[in-house]
């Protein structure tokens, strides 16, 4: 049973058409934007979890196979966005080609430094593979080692695009801009919020009226669900430290992603490595680590195995081997493989997490993209899955305090 917490609520009419696949195996969304596959410029603005990374292979397919296009470059900005874009056997649902990255062309998976990314990008370039996929980084990188001449022909694939921004100082924006002026590239943008927390434009307008839209809505998206039916958003106030408080409003029972505060909030103790601790200890009786997934074993008051992944962990060895173990491809489908996710910066955008119950944010986000982000963790559907809820913990304002 979920904790109560003061809620608005959207009951959707579940009616299946958005998880609904047409002969080709694609998704109304995926459909609509597949219908504008021979666009230069292409911006698909779809909520979280609406099926955008299949979308893009489905264009990109077409654009390799029909348009004459070189390669295609898929740039994320986070690496452990990178999986949304791995194998995929698209011709068992019905169409006429499978989506496959070479492994060493995954650079989100890539040891070593960013300089040697950069010269995998150069690498890639010259060969005759099709597919490459790399953090915003590496990609903006690339771009200054290699001018933007050296990406004609080329479809240039921009995931979570609201990273961009026309601020002549976002170096990924003005080699977009750059791009676009020189007109021998395709690009194809992705967003499932399309503005920024600072306000800044993500591109200036002469340079987005070039750009054909595809707009699907939330609205459309969680109406056409099979199973899920009910989304809440709340806020929950409390006193004194959150990790005390913080049972009030996790069930333990629900799949849960943990966003802990930034240490620069005042919700923070400014020690995030403890606040971790905190939570587990009050979740139940630590039972050591999973030597495989790293995912800590924490036993509750009713004797259920809880298996939590801590990706607040300093230790990169530690941090890296649960971020692998969350994006094993086997485990999608498998709800009992994880049951809560700690995170400070991670598990936000594009992170893919289909049995998420519960989004609870610890902590005053000032930026509506990122709100927009979190709560589409929960947004996905999933069999047996007929509720979620996004929950904010904040700290109860003082009334002494003057403002």
């Amino acid at each position: 049973m979920s904790r109560f917490v003061p809620s608005v609520s959207l009951t959707t009419a579940r009616n299946g058409s958005s998880t609904r696949a047409n002969e080709l195996g694609m998704r109304p969304m995926q459909e609509r934007a597949y219908g504008k596959r021979g666009e230069q410029y292409l911006l698909i603005k779809s909520p979280p979890a609406s099926g955008k990374s299949r979308a893009l292979m489905f264009i990109a397919l077409d654009k390799l196979h029909n348009q004459g296009l070189r390669q295609a470059i898929i740039t994320v900005p986070e690496r452990s966005i990178g999986a949304s874009f791995a194998d995929e056997p698209l011709s068992r649902s019905g169409f006429w080609a499978d989506w496959t990255v070479q492994p060493r062309w995954n650079l989100c998976n890539a040891p070593g430094s960013e300089g040697s990314k950069v010269e995998a990008v150069g690498a890639f370039l010259k060969s005759r593979d099709r597919v490459l996929v790399c953090p915003h980084a590496t990609f903006r990188n690339a771009i200054e080692a290699f001018g933007v001449e050296a990406f004609d022909h080329r479809l240039i694939a921009v995931d979570e695009f609201h990273h961009v921004s026309a601020n002549p100082d976002n170096r990924l924006g003005a080699q977009l801009a750059a791009l676009m002026a020189r007109d021998q590239a395709h690009i194809t943008a992705m967003t499932g919020s399309y503005f920024r927390g600072d306000t800044e434009p993500v591109l200036m307008p002469h340079d987005e009226a070039r750009f054909e839209t595809v707009t699907y809505t939330y609205y459309e998206q969680l109406n056409g669900y099979q199973y899920l039916k009910r989304l809440d958003i709340g806020y929950f106030f409390y006193t004194g430290a959150y990790a005390d408080t913080i049972l009030k409003v996790l069930d333990p029972n629900e799949k849960t992603i943990i966003h802990i505060p930034s240490v620069n909030s005042r919700e923070s103790t400014k020690d995030k490595i403890r606040e971790v601790e905190h939570i587990i200890e009050e979740l139940g009786e630590w039972q050591g680590a999973d030597p495989v997934t790293g995912f800590q074993l924490v036993r509750t008051s009713t004797g259920r195995l809880l298996r939590i992944a801590d990706l607040v962990d300093d230790d990169p060895a530690r941090r890296d081997k649960v971020s692998a173990a969350l994006k094993t491809p086997a485990q999608k489908t498998n709800r009992d493989h994880v049951d809560v996710i700690i995170a400070l910066g991670m598990a936000k955008e594009g992170f893919d997490w289909i049995w998420c119950e519960h989004a609870l944010t610890v902590g005053y986000r000032s930026s509506l993209t990122e709100i927009v982000q979190i709560i589409g963790r929960v947004t996905r559907d999933a069999p047996g899955k007929t509720s979620a809820r996004f929950t904010n913990l904040i700290a109860e304002p003082d009334a002494s305090e003057q403002g």
